[in-house]
């Protein structure tokens, strides 16, 4: 229990048969409050810490003038002032930059004059094509007009019509002073103006026979032109100007607060106590205004981005035309920028990969644009990425332009497979490592069991690279991560890798080996990129039974273009993303390329990837093609370099090979090791395997030709017996058979 040392002046002990005195208890300033719960006993007569409080005296009683409750117990913390650094950086931030963006950055002021030149000189070309076809004979036309409103005017200013009002009035008024001082003023006015109407005639007449006896044609013609020039936009008729439109005027209106609170007021944000308020002015911001508003209390960053939609009909804009920005300073506070018309219908433009000579990957690389024109600078390092998207909407293209930037790196290894078989990605033949298109068997060449043969060939280089990195000595590799030093020198054989597989879900549905390429892009996703090794998927169904969650989750990076609906941006962009703003559901189908972007940076943001058609690409390819040629890195597929998977069904004659004739049935690690022994270029991973590992290697290559593995019995090398998976003889023999029948006959 807290004790309670109360100082006062000090008493005298009652004599022995005296009753004690009851004196007053002083009260102070200083007092302090005890709290009032006590788990010990008081004795009789004992005060309980926490009756004080019941006793003190009203304190607006005139007795109790001066006395006060006591100090609080936990007393505000003391406030030291900011230091000269925290203030200096605090100024800085409240700071408002000198100059626009677009006068600092290069490539903003690169836009800016290629805007005005495609302006200006397209203005300059509308003009001068109606100039001689459609303005001069408006000219001729309304000339005439022009002549008698001229003649008219002259007319009326020489006989004083502009007071002709004036004297009518007199008249009705019976007022003959005023009418006979007006009449006189009229006869004066009239007197002098035909004297200059009379001399300015004699003049113009003089000079235009000058003009027509003297003058040289040159001369003539300019003075005809600027007279019927003139009398033309005299003639012109007010509401059919001679002059057409070069530009259309966007709908576009100054902002007001006015605007800003009513949209508040019919979301739902506001109520009648409390409204908005502005930390800053309402300001233009590049092709639109940028507002700032401090939402009342209680309201979130979140409660605007559902209420999107009303802000914008409040505002009386589209919703494409209205952004919001997240304050970090306040959970109420949204940044809106209000943009002149829909920025995302409008083309970002071609690539500048089409300009560049080569690429560090290792380094952004430009992707695209934001809503506000702004580069947006990509970057695959450390991360795998998923793009997702209906048909039709540029995902294909918008994952290719990464692609292209890793191909004009020569020492960035791709590795590049298509679901669907499109034309889009033929032209990486030129570079690409491994490559294979669709999933049908053709020519012999099953590019599924290519893809398989190619990702677990992947996977052992990943496992290599961590035992290796750990191994390098510190002068080489001093924090065990890969450098661009590394991973360009031939010799270590650690380069940068980019792994794109486009409409993925073609083959995690594949019967046979779906399952198997599933594990093995989830293991690359998550584990790959530390090492250098980025995947990047992408698919037009991210559902759960296309595109399974235990491989969306692995990916860092999101890009999500136009889907169905919300829930479906959630599941591209990651749960939780729509109450953060980002709903890709909400793009129109104009919006072609157009994308959310979130996980690449600390941003999250709209993304007008740059376009790269058919023809840009195989041009870049083209020249990439020539640098991996140059500096010595075009390997694989590209290269001409044969792999296991080139001939689809030679498993059945390796496996038949090393097979004795009298060998019924076989293990299927014994069969590996063999395979391994007869072929170590194309089995020697599998014979790295431990274990169940082999005996499942051997099945999934099987499986495509109809023969499945069973429980053997044998003997082990200590002579003991066991059953194991294997393989029987007489399967392969009727494979091969089988497969030779169909070759005969064709």
């Amino acid at each position: 229990m807290t004790e309670l040392d109360v100082s006062g002046p000090p008493t005298e002990a009652p004599e022995e048969g005296e009753s004690a005195a009851v004196l007053p208890f002083p009260l102070t300033k200083d007092l302090v409050t005890v709290p009032a719960a006590s788990p010990e006993p008081s004795a009789e007569g004992e005060v309980k810490p926490g009756e004080w409080e019941a006793e003190l005296p009203d304190t607006e009683d005139p007795e109790a003038e001066g006395l006060a409750e006591g100090a609080d117990v936990d007393p505000p913390r003391e406030v030291y002032p900011p230091s000269i650094s925290e203030w200096m950086e605090g100024r800085d931030k409240a700071r408002q930059p000198v100059f626009p963006e677009w006068v600092k950055l290069p490539d903003q002021r690169k836009a800016v004059r290629k805007w005005a030149v495609r302006h200006y000189s397209a203005m300059l070309g509308y003009h001068a094509w109606r100039l001689p076809c459609i303005y001069t004979p408006k000219l001729l036309a309304y000339s005439p007009s022009g002549a008698w409103r001229w003649s008219s005017a002259v007319g009326k200013w020489v006989f004083d019509a502009e007071g002709r009002a004036l004297r009518l009035a007199s008249v009705l008024d019976e007022d003959a002073a005023t009418y006979l001082k007006l009449s006189r003023q009229r006869d004066a006015r009239v007197r002098l103006r035909s004297v200059i109407a009379t001399v300015a005639s004699a003049v113009s007449l003089t000079v235009a026979l000058l003009l027509w006896v003297m003058a040289p044609t040159w001369l003539l013609a300019l003075s005809i032109a600027a007279l019927a020039t003139g009398l033309g936009l005299s003639g012109a008729p007010a509401d059919q100007p001679l002059i057409d439109r070069a530009k259309v005027t966007f709908r576009k209106r100054k902002l007001s607060s006015d605007i800003v609170i009513r949209a508040h007021e019919v979301a739902k944000l506001t109520d009648k106590d409390q409204t908005i308020a502005f930390p800053r002015p309402i300001g233009r911001d590049g092709d639109g205004w940028r507002v700032v508003v401090d939402l009342p209390y209680g309201k979130t960053f979140e409660d605007s981005v559902k209420a999107h939609a009303r802000l914008a009909s409040g505002m009386d804009i589209a919703p494409t035309q209205l952004f919001m920005d997240k304050d970090e300073t306040s959970g109420r506070r949204v940044s809106y920028w209000i943009a002149d018309r829909d920025p995302l219908a409008v083309p970002s433009g071609k690539t500048p990969l089409l300009g560049a000579t080569r690429v560090d990957f290792w380094k952004p690389f430009p992707w695209g644009v934001d809503e506000r024109g702004n580069p947006v600078m990509a970057t695959m390092l450390w991360l795998s990425l998923l793009v997702g998207a209906v048909p039709r909407q540029g995902k294909t293209f918008s994952a290719r332009t990464i692609a292209l930037a890793a191909a004009l790196d020569p020492h960035v290894r791709l590795i590049v497979f298509d679901g669907k078989a499109s034309p889009d990605w033929r032209s990486f033949t030129k570079v690409a490592h491994r490559i294979g298109f669709g999933i049908v068997p053709r020519d012999g060449f099953d590019p599924v069991m290519h893809m398989v043969n190619a990702l677990m060939e992947l996977k052992a280089d990943v496992e290599d690279r961590y035992h290796r990195l750990s191994e390098l000595p510190l002068h080489i590799c001093p924090e065990g991560k890969l450098t661009p030093e590394i991973s360009r020198d031939k010799k270590l054989n650690m380069p940068l890798t980019l792994v794109v597989v486009d409409e993925v879900q073609e083959y995690l549905q594949h019967p046979t080996h779906g399952k198997t390429i599933l594990d093995l892009l989830v293991y690359l996703a998550r584990v790959a990129p530390a090492v250098g090794v980025s995947v990047m998927n992408s698919t037009q169904k991210p559902d759960d039974t296309a595109c399974p969650s235990v491989l969306r989750d692995q990916h860092q990076a999101r890009f999500s273009l136009r889907v169905g609906s919300w829930q479906v941006s959630d599941v591209v962009l990651g749960a939780g993303s729509y109450s953060e703003g980002l709903d890709a559901s909400k793009l129109l189908k104009s919006h072609k390329g157009v994308g959310l972007l979130k996980g690449m940076s600390d941003d999250s943001g709209i993304v007008r990837t740059y376009l790269a058609n058919g023809r840009d690409a195989d041009t870049i390819l083209t020249r990439a093609r020539a640098l991996r040629e140059a500096e010595g890195t075009l390997t694989g597929d590209a290269a001409g370099e044969q792999s296991a998977s080139r001939n689809a069904d030679a498993i059945l004659d390796d496996v038949a090979a090393v097979l004795g004739r009298s060998e019924e049935k076989v293990w299927s690690e014994t069969v590996v090791d063999r395979l391994a022994e007869y072929n170590g270029a194309v089995y020697g991973e599998w014979a790295e395997l431990e274990g169940r590992a082999k005996a499942d290697q051997l099945a999934a290559a099987l499986k495509p030709y109809g023969i499945t593995t069973g429980q053997v019995w044998g003997k082990t090398e200590s002579g003991k017996g066991a059953n194991r998976r294997g393989i029987e003889r007489q399967h392969i023999v009727d494979a091969v058979t089988q497969r030779n029948k169909k070759q005969g006959d064709s």
